[in-house]
């Protein structure tokens, strides 16, 4: 079963991954907190560029109230919280053990995508996934055979990030890049504050703009991408694929920061190849029950939206609009989007 939002998960990924080792070169010249402010002040400006731009026109979904709970989530544990801790953390260990310690955020997404919020996650989903895990863990005993400060303070960024995962997720139906934005706009200026109130000088403008720009990449664009993989796939499945992303900083750390290459950099890159394999082969399919509901996103009509429209609807083959799902049982392949979060 092949997707667009398998392609979408990869590449936010890849994104997310190659900004560690690039943060860390720049927490030479600025504390962790002006970076984490820089970052999202960079992803949240420039998706507002962007959206005056390229506005949605109708396309993609408003945000409502029942969403605050949500976005509040969204934006203190994955805006402020989570990038804070990272920047502290990366400053206590070197760039290639601190993406790959990043891992943990796939696992922490996972767990409470499956085991709390009841997502379907199938046999072949948990060895892939687990597969990638290790991968991950093979590279983090290179070096230091304990934990240290630093790896303390990732892990807990990845708790943070696993939470705002699953609450992005649950805001999957609305416009991404308005997601992004609000997030950056919120947290960047926010812990910008919070640097320069501990004392904290901004860096020099080649580095503020520098930071900037990797933010709009690493936290902005590969959000919007991640929040359209989950869209549809669901936060179990992104997460899986999203666990490339501490492989694809330590390979970049090794090769744009000349760490070393060793066997057990390979025996990694071949268990994550095995995991994405497994993930990419999954063919889930059975007869399932649509019950009655109501909502609203980005659609086109086919199979699950066959509603007719109002006079005020917006027209074009994609649009968003409140619309009602009659009940519909039928059996096809899925994965767990919007229409399908059926329990099993």
């Amino acid at each position: 079963m092949s997707s667009p939002a398998i392609i979408f998960a990869i590449v936010s990924a890849l994104l997310f991954g190659f900004g560690a080792p690039l943060a860390r070169l720049l927490l030479n010249d600025t504390s962790p907190q002006m970076l984490a402010g820089l970052l999202y002040l960079g992803s949240g400006s420039g998706l507002a560029l962007w959206r005056l731009w390229r506005p949605s026109q109708g396309q993609e979904a408003p945000l409502r109230r029942k969403d605050l709970p949500a976005l509040g989530l969204m934006v203190i544990c994955g805006g402020l919280l989570g990038p804070w801790l990272l920047m502290e953390g990366l400053q206590h260990t070197d760039a290639a053990r601190g993406s790959l310690l990043l891992n943990l955020e796939s696992v922490a997404t996972l767990l409470i995508a499956w085991l709390i919020l009841r997502e379907a996650v199938d046999r072949r989903l948990l060895l892939g996934a687990l597969a990638i895990v290790a991968g991950s863990l093979c590279l983090s005993w290179q070096g230091q055979g304990h934990a240290s400060q630093g790896g303390w303070l990732i892990t807990a960024a990845c708790l943070c990030w696993g939470i705002d995962n699953n609450a992005t997720n649950r805001l999957s139906h609305a416009d991404p890049v308005r997601l992004a934005m609000l997030k950056g706009l919120i947290a960047g200026p926010w812990n910008l504050l919070l640097a320069v109130a501990a004392g904290h000088a901004l860096p020099a403008i080649g580095i503020s703009l520098t930071a900037m720009l990797l933010g709009l990449l690493a936290y902005g664009l590969s959000l919007v991408l991640y929040i359209l993989a989950s869209r549809g796939l669901g936060a179990a499945r992104s997460a899986a694929y999203f666990a490339l992303a501490p492989f694809a900083g330590a390979a970049f750390a090794v090769a744009i920061l000349h760490q070393p290459l060793t066997g057990l950099m390979i025996l990694a890159a071949l268990l994550m190849a095995l995991g994405v394999g497994l993930h990419l082969l999954e063919d889930h399919a059975h007869e399932h029950q649509h019950e009655p509901m109501e909502h609203e996103h980005r659609h086109r009509h086919d199979e699950h939206h066959q509603h007719a429209h109002q006079p005020d609807d917006p027209p074009g083959e994609w649009h968003s609009h409140p619309h009602r799902h009659a009940p519909l049982r039928h059996s096809h392949a899925h994965y767990p989007d919007l229409h399908h979060r059926h329990r099993h």
